[in-house]
């Protein structure tokens, strides 16, 4: 329930759960944010009534198996991580019948697993292609209103701190980590040298 805060108060997924949650509520069109308390209560509060019913029944059913749940942890992951590709095809081409979508699902299983192989973390890559469209069509909207003027973007004190704050965070990473690197050299340089 904690993922589903700033979700459903602000439209910010904090999760790749979230951001998943968000692209299914878009499909229904439905824009979670502060107007959707508002707009839609009836559907809010029961999926909160839900949320309660759902983790009553998890208790219920979780205290008797947890014996199974704990045997289940022994079974080699390769044995899960196939079970789990061959339900992923199943449910694939149940839903459309479609090689081409099958074929889509292995393409992103290998660039997933290549993200995890080389620690890219996914869950950001998960954000930004869901909150992507909606940034896009918010600057499109900007530009529309202020005649195509950028330097809306930057007009008010806020927003230039904003965008300042995140230009540091792209910039002082990477330069830290070089100034790192080059300090590691030296200092092994001079190691070898002296």
């Amino acid at each position: 329930a904690g993922i589903l805060v700033p979700l459903l108060t602000l439209g910010l997924p904090s999760t790749a759960t979230a951001a998943v949650l968000l692209a299914a509520f878009q499909n229904y069109g439905l824009q979670p944010g502060p107007l959707l308390f508002a707009t839609n209560p009836d559907l809010l509060w029961g999926l909160i009534a839900s949320l309660y019913i759902g983790n009553v029944i998890l208790l219920i059913l979780n205290l008797p198996l947890v014996g199974i749940w704990v045997r289940l942890l022994l079974i080699p992951r390769h044995y899960i991580y196939g079970g789990i590709v061959v339900f992923a095809m199943v449910g694939v081409w149940g839903l459309s019948t479609s090689w081409m979508d099958l074929a889509l699902m292995c393409g992103l299983g290998v660039i997933g697993y290549a993200a995890r192989v080389h620690d890219f973390p996914i869950a950001p890559a998960l954000i930004g292609l869901i909150l992507g469209p909606q940034a896009e069509i918010q600057l499109r909207r900007a530009l529309a209103v202020s005649q195509n003027d950028w330097s809306v973007l930057v007009g008010t004190p806020i927003a230039a701190t904003l965008l300042g704050v995140a230009a540091l965070v792209l910039v002082v990473p990477p330069l830290l980590a070089y100034r790192r690197r080059r300090s590691a050299a030296e200092g092994q340089s001079a190691a070898i040298t002296g």
